[in-house]
C-alpha cells in the first residue's frame, strides 16, 4: 500500500511528521514540567502535615476549576496566530493584534475569577465542607488566586511561540521555573532568610513568584530576541481590536467551557469514589495519576496539531489540512497504545512507584488500583484520541460544536453510568471508572466523527479572515 503512494505525497507527509514532532515534543515536556510544578507544591504541603495538604488539595481543585475556564479562553490565541501565518508567512501587524487581545482577555477573565477565588471559604462551606478546612484552604486560595493573571499572561506569549513554530524557549523557562517555584515557596513556609513561616499561604505565594518569573522571563525572551523583538508585541497596548477581541471569545469560551467540562467530571468521580470507601479513594488517585501522566503527551501533540492544522487553514490547504491532522492523530493514539500495553500487562512497575508491594496493609489498595488501570488502558486509548481530536478540530477554530460534545460525553453519559454502575451493581469504584471510560469514548468517537465530515461540513472552505477580505473585495 506505501508503494502505492507517489513521491512527492510521500515527501509531504514525512515533512509533515518532521514538523509535528519538532513542535510537538517541546509542547510535551512543558506540559510535563507543569505538572512537576503542582507536585512540588503538593509534596511541600505533605511536609507539613495531613491538615495542611488536605486544605491545600481542597482549595487547589476549587481554584483550578475556574483557572481551567481562563486557560481555554487564552488558548484561541493559538489558532488565530496559526490562521494568521498560514494566510501570510510573514504577518507581524495581524500576530500582534492577536497577541495583544490575547493580553486583553487573560485581564478581564482574571478579575471575576479573583472574586470568586477571594470567596473561597463561602463556596467550600456552602458545599458542606469542615469549617477549619475551609478556613485554611480559603486562606490558601487567596494567596494563590494572584498568581492566576501572570499565568494566563504567560499562556498567550507561549500560544505566539507555539504558533511560530518557536516552542523551545518557553520549554526552557518551564523547566527553570521549576526550581524557582520549589525554593520561593519552601522559603516562604518555613520563614527562612529572616522571613515569617507562612505556611500554606506561603506555598501559594511561592505560586505567584513563580507565574510571574515565567511571564516576565518570556517577555525579556520576546523583547531581546531579534527575529521576535520586530513583533513589537508590547507596543500600543492600549489600542483596542474589539473585532479581534470578540472573535477571540467566540473561539475561546468554548474551549473554555470543554476543559471544565472534562475537569469537573474527574472532580465529580473522586468525590464518588470518596462515598464508596477510603481504599477506593486511594487506589484511584494513583490510577488517575498514572493515566495524567501518560496524558501530558496527547495534550503536548494536540497543542502541536491545533498549530499545523491552523497553518495549513489559513493557507486554504486542504490536502496540508489532512496530513496535519491526520500525522498528529497517529502519533498520540499510537503512543497511547503503548502505555495502555503497560498498564493492562505490568501493572505491578507503576503501582510500585507509588506503593510498597511487600507491604499486606497496601494489599486492599493495591488491588483496586491494578482493576482500576485494567480499565484505565482502555480509558488511556479514547483519552488520547479526544485530546488529540479536539486540537484538530480547534485548529480549524470549531470550538462551539466540540463543547457540546464534550458536555453530552462526560455529563450525559459518562457521570450518569459511571453513577448507575457504582451504586447500582457492584462493580462499585471499577464502574465509576467504566463510566469515564465510556464518557471519553463518546468524545472521542464525536470529535473523530466531525473531523471526517470536515469538509461535507464547509470547516475548511473558507478561512474567517479570507471570508472578511472576499466580501471586502
Amino acid at each position: 500500500m506505501i508503494s502505492r503512494i507517489a513521491p512527492t505525497e510521500r515527501a509531504a507527509w514525512m515533512a509533515e511528521l518532521r514538523a509535528t514532532l519538532a513542535l510537538g515534543w517541546p509542547l510535551v515536556l512543558a506540559t510535563m514540567a507543569q505538572n512537576a510544578l503542582m507536585t512540588s507544591d503538593v509534596i511541600l504541603m505533605g511536609w507539613m502535615g495531613s491538615e495542611a495538604l488536605a486544605a491545600g488539595a481542597l482549595g487547589t481543585n476549587l481554584y483550578f476549576a475556574f483557572l481551567i475556564f481562563g486557560i481555554g479562553l487564552v488558548n484561541a490565541t493559538s489558532p488565530m496566530i496559526a490562521e494568521e501565518l498560514g494566510r501570510k508567512r510573514h504577518s507581524v501587524r495581524e500576530v500582534r493584534r492577536t497577541v495583544r487581545q490575547g493580553l486583553w482577555a487573560a485581564v478581564t477573565v482574571a478579575i471575576p475569577i479573583w472574586i470568586v477565588a477571594w470567596n473561597g471559604e463561602r463556596i467550600l462551606l456552602a458545599i458542606g465542607q469542615e469549617p477549619v478546612l475551609a478556613h485554611n484552604a480559603g486562606e490558601y486560595m487567596r494567596a494563590l488566586q494572584w498568581s492566576l493573571l501572570p499565568f494566563l499572561l504567560f499562556l498567550v506569549l507561549r500560544s505566539f511561540l507555539s504558533a511560530l513554530e518557536r516552542p523551545g524557549w518557553a520549554l526552557v523557562i518551564g523547566l527553570l521555573t521549576i526550581p524557582v517555584n520549589f525554593g520561593a515557596a519552601y522559603v516562604l513556609m518555613v520563614g527562612s532568610f529572616g522571613l515569617p513561616a507562612l505556611g500554606l499561604i506561603g506555598v501559594g505565594l511561592g505560586t505567584v513568584l513563580s507565574s510571574t518569573f515565567m511571564f516576565l522571563a518570556l517577555a525579556l525572551v520576546i523583547v531581546l530576541d531579534p527575529k521576535l523583538r520586530r513583533y513589537h508585541i508590547f507596543g500600543r497596548f492600549w489600542r483596542a481590536d474589539w473585532p479581534r477581541y470578540r472573535t477571540l471569545w467566540r473561539i475561546g469560551i468554548p474551549i473554555g467551557l470543554t476543559l471544565m467540562f472534562e475537569v469537573t467530571i474527574f472532580n465529580a468521580a473522586a468525590m464518588l469514589m470518596g462515598w464508596i470507601g477510603e481504599s477506593e479513594l486511594a487506589a484511584h488517585a494513583i490510577a488517575l495519576q498514572i493515566a495524567s501522566f501518560c496524558f501530558s503527551i496527547p495534550l503536548g501533540i494536540g497543542q502541536a496539531v491545533t498549530v499545523r492544522v491552523g497553518r495549513a487553514y489559513g493557507a486554504q490547504d486542504a490536502q496540508g489540512v489532512t496530513r496535519a491532522g491526520w500525522t498528529s492523530y497517529a502519533l498520540g493514539t499510537g503512543f497511547m497504545v503503548l502505555t495502555a500495553s503497560l498498564m493492562m500487562f505490568a501493572p505491578h512497575l507503576l503501582l510500585g512507584a507509588f506503593l510498597d508491594m511487600s507491604d499486606p496493609k497496601n494489599a486492599l489498595v493495591i488491588d483496586l488500583a491494578r482493576s482500576f488501570l485494567v480499565v484505565a488502558a482502555i480509558f488511556q486509548l479514547v483519552d488520547g484520541a479526544q485530546a488529540v481530536g479536539a486540537g484538530m478540530l480547534r485548529g480549524l477554530q470549531d470550538t462551539r460544536v466540540p463543547m457540546i460534545y464534550a458536555a453530552l460525553g462526560y455529563w450525559g453519559v459518562g457521570l450518569p453510568l459511571g453513577i448507575i454502575l457504582a451504586f447500582g451493581t457492584s462493580l462499585r469504584g471499577i464502574g465509576i471508572w467504566i463510566g469515564l471510560a465510556s464518557g471519553l469514548a463518546v468524545v472521542a468517537s464525536l470529535m473523530l466523527w466531525r473531523w471526517l465530515r470536515r469538509d461535507r461540513l464547509g470547516l475548511v472552505t473558507a478561512t474567517p479572515q479570507g471570508l472578511q477580505e472576499a466580501f471586502a473585495s
